[in-house]
């Protein structure tokens, strides 16, 4: 399987914190940008977060500057986003992607694979 598998959404309230999983199978995300993306309803898809394969180096969209984080633990083929002050505008359905690069705006570019998200939903 070579389609990432994220896990760890739910329902949080506004100021609360969340952590999601992306977990990859048939590849090894130590040779690909891992990124975040999401999409909420009637909104074009937006990237988040994003760390680069050869570095480290990492790009946050501004709307989630200083409150969004993103790792990866390569041993586990697996990368986090930690998301913390949550707000309404955050809710949407979260998905990972490897990707050839990191934008600079945030989102991973070029994606070579990604999953079906899991949703987050940010109300009281």
């Amino acid at each position: 399987q070579v389609q990432p598998v994220e896990s760890g959404g739910g329902l949080v309230q506004p100021g609360g914190s969340l952590k999601l999983s992306c977990k990859a199978s048939g590849f090894s995300i130590e040779t690909y940008a891992m990124g975040w993306f999401r999409q909420a309803p009637g909104k074009k898809r937006e990237g988040v977060v994003c760390i680069a394969y050869h570095d480290g180096s990492q790009f946050h969209s501004d709307s989630v500057k200083d409150r969004f984080s993103i790792s990866r633990d390569d041993a586990k083929n697996t990368v986090y986003l930690q998301m913390n002050s949550l707000n309404p505008e955050d809710t949407a359905t979260y998905s990972c992607a490897a990707a050839e690069m990191c934008g600079a705006k945030g989102g991973p570019y070029g994606m070579d694979y990604w999953g079906k998200g899991t949703p987050v939903t940010v109300s009281s």
